[in-house]
């Protein structure tokens, strides 16, 4: 009895060492965790109020970081005057101009960041010395935009968050906060109408519409970081970036030395900038839409080989279309017309190849690749034409045999009334 007296004893006493140190370890955690600057930022207006769940979704609060990382101080005090003294380090309020340097003191730290996030770049800060909001702000322009007016403040997300304001999708409307403000940019003497031009274009189009994440917004063509305005020789190798077959083509056509010795960019040139329509074979020939009679007028040859080229391209718009209907009739008679269907597909390729070409503004270049579509699409029509063929041949076939039958069971009928009529001369009376 003494024995399982002293193990009763020893197990208790195990018991109450472990609940002491759980409870211990419970405060500690309890004490790191805490964080008295939410305690009273999360009661405060708006533009100092902080709260939990506001706090809980930036980056940096996930991945450890606390408010004394950039405004110093010391989180576990209670008393307001230690929590924010200048013993503690206690910065408060961090002014725009050291801003950049701020974020730079992390994000420049390769060794830092690489515990992080290995892939992120950490020149940025470097990057944003170079662009024109860090120059101004260089300069004394405490207007100009610095981190946290695009990455937000307390709740700073991963572009990757479709919160973030840099999310591709939220990035022109980040830009427009200050580029469409009239207001705000008057004293930089440039146009705030960007982000109404870009609302209308076929980028924002593709990135808002139809859910493109790599189609272009504001930073894709002015850079994130190193933001500078594109200069008129460079605007074509930014477009470049994208569309390198039509920058190879008007590279070697006579268009880029025309435009470069009358000082024209190349791309905005027909295609405007913030405003891009989407391309439309009405831009050629001499239309009301045509962009080519904006320096061109009939009878130079560069009028007589757009309008070629509006044919040529007109002609195989007209014999896929004339090809695509016939071969819907026949699928949908039930015909077998699967194969030139897909075959038709080659025949869109090749208009496809031939819009590009046009950058070329060689008529025998565009003529190459209409030359192919229109042989495909002429034999995909042929086959059309035979499915109908073969269907109105099945159909009167049909009819024949129709008549057939009912011919024969026309004859039926009367031969089965004769033998009944045999069967009874009486006529049933």
């Amino acid at each position: 009895m003494a024995i399982w007296r002293n193990k009763i004893r020893r197990s208790s006493g195990v018991s109450m060492l472990m609940l002491a140190m759980m409870i211990l370890c419970s405060r500690i955690t309890s004490a790191q965790a805490r964080n008295s600057c939410l305690d009273c930022h999360s009661v405060l207006p708006d533009e100092l109020g902080v709260g939990e769940e506001k706090f809980s979704h930036d980056i940096h609060a996930q991945k450890g970081l606390t408010c004394v990382s950039c405004h110093g101080g010391d989180a576990n005090a209670d008393e307001a005057e230690k929590a924010m003294s200048a013993k503690a380090g206690f910065k408060g309020k961090i002014d725009r101009k050291q801003v950049p340097q701020l974020c730079g003191s992390c994000h420049s730290d390769p060794a830092y960041m690489r515990q992080f996030n290995p892939g992120l770049r950490t020149d940025q800060l470097s990057q944003y010395k170079t662009s024109i909001h860090g120059t101004r702000l260089a300069s004394g322009d405490t207007k100009v935009a610095v981190c946290v007016d695009c990455h937000s403040v307390h709740d700073l997300r991963p572009p990757s968050d479709p919160k973030s304001k840099v999310h591709p999708a939220n990035v022109a409307g980040t830009c427009a906060r200050c580029h469409a403000d009239a207001g705000y940019m008057s004293p930089y003497k440039i146009p705030t109408n960007q982000f109404a031009g870009y609302s209308k274009s076929v980028h924002h189009s593709a990135l808002v519409e139809r859910g493109d994440l790599s189609a272009p917004t504001c930073t894709t063509c002015h850079g994130n970081h190193a933001a500078t305005p594109p200069g008129v020789a460079s605007i074509a190798n930014v477009c470049s970036s994208c569309h390198v077959f039509q920058a190879q083509l008007f590279a070697a056509s006579p268009h880029q030395q025309a435009f470069a010795s009358a000082g024209l960019p190349g791309c905005v040139t027909c295609h405007s900038n913030h405003e891009i329509a989407h391309p439309s074979d009405q831009f050629l020939g001499s239309g009301a839409q045509s962009i080519c009679t904006q320096c061109h007028t009939d009878g130079d040859g560069g009028f007589v080989a757009a309008v070629k080229m509006k044919a040529d391209l007109d002609g195989l718009v007209a014999s896929i279309n004339g090809a695509e209907e016939i071969l819907d009739r026949a699928e949908s008679s039930g015909m077998e017309v699967s194969q030139p269907k897909l075959e038709l597909a080659q025949a869109k390729d090749s208009l496809t190849k031939a819009r590009v070409s046009i950058h070329s503004f060689d008529v025998a270049k565009v003529g190459v690749d209409v030359k192919a579509g229109m042989t495909t699409a002429a034999a995909d029509f042929a086959a059309g034409e035979q499915a109908m063929k073969e269907r109105n041949y099945r159909r009167i076939g049909l009819a024949f045999s129709l008549v057939a039958i009912v011919l024969v069971l026309t004859g039926l009928k009367l031969y089965i009334n004769h033998i009944e009529q045999k069967s009874d001369p009486a006529g049933g009376k």
